[in-house]
């Protein structure tokens, strides 16, 4: 009971957070721009990925037998995929696009046009339909014998690998490839973004301008290192050494933490966010 009441409040907060965030960005107008439509992306992507994964997790603390249907457990694992992939490059788009707005504002209007950031956007969520089409499709292929308890706490590639019985040589393939991929290319836009913020903020003349730029790069570098470290920990690691217990700790954190701090952690010491919340609440207010 603990358990279940820990994580209704983490997927309370997260619902909360990520609907918040998008009505607020939705609502207010001089949050129309690129920044803003990546965050309220990341956003929808976070509650979605919770959404898919959670509440299931929440039934398996209150009934005896979790129980799950085959197709209900492949489509929870599609969806968890698409959400997953996306999110991997909704963060590199996230770090591409302030590394514009910091390193070349006067060009940011061009560089970051309607068409090219809505091609952005559109193209996370192609990328991750054709990854998670790709791992389903192979997955559906795989004969089961054992299909008594997963050992996890949704279905997962590596979980339901475990209880086949025909030859799992090409889906092993696809999560080295797709999971490398996945994970190293966005993680190296992010590390080239940044480099190249971190050499504009140090070029700031005033020490408080440059500390602030600091602890809100640092936020955001945390964020992005416990997401993409707790996915590589599961799906880059050797099957010889992959611990299941550890790969549902190592889950937690991308499934559920991280989705619950990333409203908090975006918003955090923006100008910007603060004054669209206070006019929203003033406009209940003198409604």
């Amino acid at each position: 009971m603990p358990l279940f009441l820990l994580f209704m409040g983490i997927y309370m907060i997260t619902v909360l957070g990520n609907l918040g965030m998008i009505i607020l960005i939705g609502l207010s107008s001089h949050l129309h721009n690129p920044m803003y439509y990546f965050l309220s992306s990341l956003s929808f992507i976070d509650f979605c990925q919770s959404t898919v994964v959670t509440p299931k997790m929440l039934v398996s603390f209150v009934v005896e037998k979790n129980l799950i249907s085959y197709s209900g457990c492949m489509t929870q694992l599609y969806f968890f995929l698409i959400f997953a992939i996306a999110e991997c490059y909704i963060l590199a788009a996230m770090a591409y696009d302030r590394y514009v707005a910091i390193c070349n504002p006067l060009l940011y209007n061009v560089t970051m046009s309607y068409k090219i950031y809505s091609s952005l956007i559109s193209g996370v969520y192609i990328i991750g339909v054709l990854c998670a089409s790709a791992h389903t499709g192979f997955m559906i292929r795989i004969r089961f014998c054992k299909l008594d308890v997963i050992n996890h706490y949704f279905c997962d590639l590596l979980p339901l690998l475990k209880l086949a019985c025909s030859s799992t040589y090409i889906n092993e393939l696809l999560i080295l490839f797709f999971g490398t991929l996945n994970i190293f290319v966005p993680i190296l836009t992010i590390i080239t973004s940044y480099i190249f913020i971190i050499a504009s903020i140090l070029r700031i003349q005033s020490t408080e301008g440059r500390s602030k730029a600091f602890s809100t790069c640092s936020s955001h570098i945390l964020a992005v290192a416990v997401f993409f470290g707790s996915l590589a920990f599961m799906y880059l690691q050797p099957s010889s050494v992959n611990s299941m217990d550890q790969g549902k700790v190592s889950s937690v954190f991308y499934t559920i933490i991280v989705p619950m701090l990333n409203p908090m952690i975006y918003s955090l010491r923006n100008k910007d966010v603060s004054v669209a919340f206070k006019k929203i609440l003033e406009r209940k207010t003198f409604m």
